[in-house]
């Protein structure tokens, strides 16, 4: 084995007998949600990728950042528009755009990448303009958006590329950025941009081919014992400078440096002197190379002391073999530990002519290489990061990257989906009935829906899966307001916005419970799934165990009429509540098995080639398990009876269509039409009003195959209609007719029944016609 492989090999090793030891948690939603559902929807013909948000809750304002505009919309209902501003491109910077190699209707255009709010509360807005990126101040007043049109150099600030990857964070009126400095990508830099601009060296062992993530910002030197400083955290993905394999491998990242970094004096000048990285783990099953970090949430109670923050990161696999995404929780005190007292990586030239990097163990020089001014630092009259010695700055430009990996609560991801891949993640906290507080994620995925998931004690329930734009767009930005309990969503296509608590799509006390959604109760007073915010009364909630025993006696489900001939087909209506639930159906208080001629479906149950024996009461029952019990809801009810051949009507149903009669009377009627159509002929031919045909008939028509079977739809409860038994005759559901008929024709194969092909005919009202 070569020394590349071995190393590769020796570097992965831990993450896959750590693999081995927690099994995956692959979960689906209880509910689908449809498209439209209970949502506002924003978008403007023309206008693409709404990606960027700026929550103005102090206006009532959700700024929206799209390509050459920029909205202001209600924060209320988001599909209500208040005022908008055009930051077009001009002639003349896309045809610079289109000689540097670019698509002009595409790439060279102003996509707005950064919008942020200023103490002064103007907003500081950013965009792309043609490959050659620009900043203005934009201000709202008199219900108008107003650009100042300074015209900022931009930078570092915000990226050249629209489609690169980018994150940029606004603290105290200082803008930390991380993109390219250049035209062509190839200078990565972290960088603040004033008063005193400080940003990262050009070193691969810095920041090596990265895609930026996230940024946040952590109060650390609040109530802090060591005096320590404020921290911006920087997440990202890079190619591992560590592991020098054969083909490259991704790992991801974070990254941190101090707020009051001034750079150094003569080491380091106007370069972080605070600049650490740690590789951030989330161990997947199934996977043998790590997942790729996609996005990144920080959660803090502000009540609370920073060490409790939290930071929710979802990752995707780098290898199309493996179709997991997850989400991983890490404490903020975790990360901040391996900074200040973690060992650091070194690199080592070996013979093999590359680099290997190695865990440092000689001597660490004081003050620590990358720690913030602090009280230690203020002992020996280091007041300043300009203050650090050479010997400090020298090596923490050399060995920017942490030994130790940061690892996940638990160890493990909180959930691991198959399905759609996870691009976006932002987090609520809610308390529950039971005075607990959880956490309930909200996950973006690439076929445009969001996910609501919720970890009770380790176990990671999805409530519920909703699509928000159609045709599917990826999600590219999630956005909360505590203000208005709604969540804002962002695509190429547009934006849309939702509630937080959705409660009203549980019709029953069961389905309440069973959905456990903390923000969701069942009221008994009022017969509804409530908002618990939104009544002061106890509300029956069981979010951890989905105990439903307290619900309340339902009232019986009314039965519904229908009827159908013999040898007809027939379709009972049952969607189910849950996609955890099965579906059972009943006749005549007996289990009904599938067989060829009844079929369960996900919607209904399918009766073909109906006889005497199918009539019956068919109840639909739901049966979903929880932790503590399983519990079964009736859904409908059906009183099928098989009409009589020849009769007129065949009683009440809801929602039905009736298209023929049996196979036996059909046969009886097409005969007699036949014996009757040769009479006429002969007649014909016989009084010469007709030439014997010597060849091809071109005026005749050939039979149409048509199925006899009769379909009957229930859709909706409560909706009688008048049943007329039809012979099947032209319309637009020939296909399906085509394959009743072969599904009937089928069935008459299985039962040494003779198979026939039929004419097409009309329904006669009056036999004098004949």
């Amino acid at each position: 084995m070569s020394p590349l492989l071995s190393l590769c090999v020796f570097w992965l090793l831990p993450l896959v007998l750590m693999l081995q030891e927690h099994p995956p948690l692959d979960h689906g939603p209880r509910r689908s949600v449809p498209y439209g559902d209970n949502a506002h929807l924003f978008r403007e013909e023309g206008v693409f990728n709404y990606s960027t948000m700026l929550l103005r809750e102090d206006l009532d304002l959700l700024v929206l950042g799209a390509r050459e505009a920029v909205y202001a919309l209600d924060l209320n209902d988001i599909s209500k528009k208040l005022a908008s501003v055009k930051w077009e491109v001009t002639q003349q910077q896309k045809r610079e755009c289109k000689n540097k190699g670019k698509d002009p209707e595409v790439e060279c255009k102003n996509y707005i990448r950064i919008l942020h709010k200023m103490k002064d509360n103007r907003m500081y807005v950013c965009g792309t303009n043609a490959f050659d990126p620009v900043c203005d101040y934009m201000s709202y007043a008199d219900g108008k958006l107003t650009l100042q049109k300074k015209g900022e150099d931009g930078k570092g600030k915000c990226p050249f590329d629209p489609f690169q990857k980018y994150a940029s964070i606004m603290v105290d009126n200082d803008l930390y950025s991380a993109t390219s400095m250049n035209f062509l990508g190839s200078e990565p830099v972290l960088m603040r941009s004033s008063p005193v601009s400080i940003r990262t060296e050009f070193k691969s062992s810095w920041l090596n081919e990265p895609n930026f993530i996230s940024m946040a910002q952590m109060s650390e030197s609040k109530d802090n014992e060591v005096g320590d400083d404020d921290k911006v955290y920087l997440f990202f993905s890079e190619t591992a400078v560590e592991c020098d394999c054969y083909n490259k491998l991704v790992v991801s990242r974070v990254a941190r440096v101090c707020k009051g970094d001034l750079g150094g004096q003569r080491t380091l000048q106007k370069k972080w002197t605070s600049f650490l990285k740690a590789r951030i783990d989330c161990p997947v099953l199934e996977s043998q190379l790590p997942h790729v970090i996609q996005d990144s949430y920080r959660w803090c109670d502000p009540q609370q002391n920073w060490k409790t923050c939290l930071f929710y990161a979802i990752f995707t696999p780098q290898s199309d073999t493996v179709g997991l995404s997850a989400v991983c929780a890490y404490r903020v005190s975790d990360i901040s530990r391996v900074f200040a007292e973690g060992k650091y990586k070194t690199p080592v030239p070996v013979e093999t002519s590359f680099v290997k990097w190695v865990m440092y163990s000689g001597e660490v020089p004081v003050p620590r290489p990358g720690a913030c001014i602090n009280n230690q630092a203020h002992k020996v009259g280091i007041t300043q990061t300009l203050d650090l010695p050479d010997r400090t700055l020298q090596f923490i430009k050399d060995r920017p990257l942490m030994d130790q990996a940061i690892q996940p609560i638990g160890e493990k991801p909180l959930l691991v989906h198959r399905g759609a891949t996870f691009t976006r993640i932002i987090v609520s906290k809610v308390q529950a009935a039971d005075g607990e507080k959880y956490h309930v994620m909200y996950i973006g995925t690439e076929e445009g829906t969001v996910l609501k998931a919720v970890n009770y004690d380790g176990e990671m329930f999805i409530i519920e899966e909703i699509q928000l734009f159609q045709p599917p767009k990826p999600i590219k930005i999630l956005k909360i307001s505590d203000v208005t309990g709604q969540l804002y969503a962002g695509s190429d296509y547009g934006a849309a916005q939702i509630p937080l608590a959705t409660c009203e799509r549980s019709l029953s006390c069961v389905d309440c419970v069973l959905a456990r959604d903390p923000y969701c109760g069942w009221d008994r007073v009022v017969g509804k799934c409530v908002s618990l915010s939104n009544s002061s009364r106890d509300l029956i909630q069981s979010v951890k165990e989905g105990n439903a025993t307290l619900c309340p006696d339902t009232d019986p489900v009314k039965p519904m009429n229908c009827s159908i001939w013999p040898g007809g087909n027939l379709k009972l209506s049952c969607p189910s509540p849950s996609n955890l639930a099965q579906i059972r159906w009943q006749l005549d208080s007996h289990p009904l098995i599938p067989s060829a001629r009844f079929q369960l479906q996900k919607d209904g149950l399918l009766i073909f080639n109906a006889s005497d024996s199918d009539a019956g009461r068919y109840r639909c029952q739901s049966v979903e398990r929880s932790k503590t019990d399983e519990y079964t809801e009736t859904v409908a009810v059906y009183h099928v009876r098989i009409a009589p051949a020849g009769s007129g009507k065949s009683g009440q149903t809801s929602s039905q269509t009736q298209e023929g009669p049996s196979i036996v009377g059909l046969q009886a009627a097409v005969g007699l039409l036949v014996v009757a159509l040769l009479a006429l002929l002969a007649w014909n031919f016989y009084k010469g009003h007709l030439p014997l045909p010597c060849g091809k008939n071109n005026g005749g028509q050939p039979y149409e195959e048509r199925g006899l079977n009769s379909h009957i739809t229930y859709q909706e409860a409560g909706r009688p209609a008048e049943d007329k038994p039809l012979v099947s005759g032209r319309d637009s559901s020939s296909n399906n007719n085509h394959a009743r008929a072969e599904a009937a024709s089928n069935n008459a194969e299985e039962n040494n029944a003779p198979k026939v092909n039929l004419p097409s005919l009309q329904y006669i009202d009056d036999e004098s016609e004949i």
